[in-house]
């Protein structure tokens, strides 16, 4: 990426609205100043793309802001070996950070159109180890079980158990959970049948829709 002429904005995005915020994780921050946000958002908010806030990028969709995406992804902790889920595949954001740092990334995505252009932008860039597939998220996606990590991208009332139970031991999982208008970022651990929860502050996503989701029955 050094031709790009936005890597500066990036290198001072990282330095000023992530690390300065705490998120420590040297491979979080590595990936952060490699994947060009810019070229996830279409014009004209690319022209914002590294101002600390979410912008819409269509259908009624946003792409999260730098910090959240960088606080979800620490949480998630994704491994060189892992092979992670992605619920609300958006722009393709998340799921590039995602594939700098995993072996293996599924990202579902709802929208036909929003999914089109996520996978037109991981093509741009050349990334070739994440999936993306058009369908619910909510119902996970047992065919590639079990994950090293699953993350949620947009508001859910609670965490389908199912999902859960697509993580593999040790597995974790990172999720908006609350009402549609303000939710609190969980992580939930699993082992040894256990799931070990911490809470990481409140958040704004867009509602999950879906079977599990705003639009269907309770997990």
């Amino acid at each position: 990426m050094s031709d790009d002429p936005r890597a500066d904005e990036r290198v001072r995005m990282v330095e000023c609205q992530i690390a300065a915020r705490g998120i420590k994780n040297p491979r979080v921050l590595a990936a952060m100043r490699k994947i060009p946000r810019h070229v996830f958002i279409p014009p004209p908010h690319d022209r914002s793309a590294y101002h600390d806030n979410p912008l819409p990028i269509g259908s009624g969709q946003t792409i999260s802001q730098p910090y959240i995406v960088a606080l979800m992804t620490e949480l998630l902790d994704p491994g060189p070996t892992d092979r992670i889920l992605e619920i609300g595949g958006g722009s393709g954001y998340q799921a590039a950070i995602l594939a700098v740092l995993a072996k293996r990334v599924i990202t579902i995505e709802r929208i036909p159109e929003v999914a089109d252009l996520a996978r037109s932008n991981l093509e741009k860039l050349g990334i070739t180890n994440a999936e993306l597939i058009v369908g619910d998220g909510t119902l996970g996606y047992p065919a590639a079980a079990p994950y090293g990590g699953i993350i949620i991208t947009a508001a859910t009332p609670q965490i389908p158990k199912h999902l859960v139970d697509q993580l593999e031991e040790g597995g974790r999982l990172v999720a908006p959970v609350g009402d549609r208008d303000i939710q609190e970022l969980i992580r939930i651990v699993k082992q040894e049948g256990r799931l070990m929860e911490t809470h990481h502050g409140g958040v704004r996503f867009v509602p999950l829709i879906g079977r599990y989701g705003w639009e269907g029955g309770n997990a």
